[in-house]
């Protein structure tokens, strides 16, 4: 027993200790480092000001980390209904007996193998081009001049087409889950339920959405980290009202392009140990309020 559990503590010790070097050391320190007046991160820590929580002050004092997060908030809200809404209907489109589903699955996961810079990218000079770009050319054709002449990257019209273009990329991942989990339910409620007579939208509030709300806690938990850390589509569409508290940090961090006098590693840490604490205080909630459910058959 003894040179059994000598095997197992030798066998964890490489993982263990990755995991001290690349999880737990880093976070401690950024979570140190939010309470220290830092320039950068490779600063000595003898050159470190204590300052406490005046970095967070100073962040909910500053307008454009302020609207960054009201940014965040929306894209949570309205990008998360819409992704977790059309994923689902995929899922339940793709578990019926349809031919092909399984090419229909890899077209809509696709984005998702494909880089977010590089999907950005897309979106603003092809598909919402206004000279060329697809969206303009199909409405012409149609005779739809009026979405045809609709200025998609126009400063106030920025924020929805990112928003597509976010949806757009996240469907597939979250389609994946739901489909996991419709295909985990025993085949023999839905036979009960065929059975009874019970509709399509019988099934799926009686079977498939009490069965699958752990999937859902697990989703919305997911997007709730996908979304705090939403970089790459907002240095794409870049704008006022793109701007989001990951691209915050990143430039309160290394600087802007055109300066670095707003390096600040010490706030850099404060907004980041601020988006986790959201994070976790997310998942707190939807632990309990969403429960999983089962029928005993």
């Amino acid at each position: 027993m003894k040179q059994t559990k000598r095997s197992v503590l030798i066998f964890m010790m490489p993982a263990v200790v990755l995991m001290i070097v690349i999880f737990l050391y880093p976070t401690l320190r950024t979570i140190i480092m939010s309470m220290f007046n830092a320039k950068s991160v490779t600063t000595p820590l003898a050159d470190w000001k204590f300052v406490g929580f005046d970095n967070f002050i100073k962040l909910i004092e500053t307008p454009l980390f302020v609207r960054s997060m009201a940014n965040i908030g929306k894209i949570w809200i309205y990008n998360g209904i819409a992704t977790l809404v059309l994923s689902m209907l995929f899922a339940l489109a793709f578990t019926k007996d349809i031919r092909f589903k399984k090419f229909f699955r890899t077209i809509v996961y696709l984005p998702n193998v494909i880089a977010a810079i590089a999907v950005g990218y897309m979106w603003l000079l092809y598909v919402y081009n206004s000279r060329f770009g697809l969206l303009t050319t199909t409405f012409s054709k149609l005779g739809l001049t009026k979405l045809a002449e609709f200025q998609w990257l126009s400063s106030d019209n920025m924020f929805l087409s990112m928003c597509i273009a976010n949806v757009f990329g996240n469907v597939g991942y979250f389609m994946m889950m739901f489909i996991a989990g419709i295909e985990k339910i025993p085949t023999d409620y839905f036979e009960a339920a065929s059975l009874e007579g019970a509709t399509g939208s019988q099934r799926f509030w009686h079977i498939i959405f009490p069965l699958t709300k752990g999937v859902l806690r697990t989703a919305i938990v997911l997007w709730t980290t996908r979304t705090m850390g939403f970089f790459a589509l907002s240095q794409v569409f870049a704008g006022v009202n793109t701007y989001t508290p990951m691209l915050f940090t990143y430039q309160t961090l290394f600087g802007t392009e055109v300066a670095s006098e707003s390096i600040n590693a010490g706030m850099a840490a404060a907004a980041a140990v601020l988006m986790t604490v959201i994070v976790v205080f997310v998942s707190l909630i939807l632990n309990r309020a969403i429960k999983d459910e089962s029928y005993d058959m």
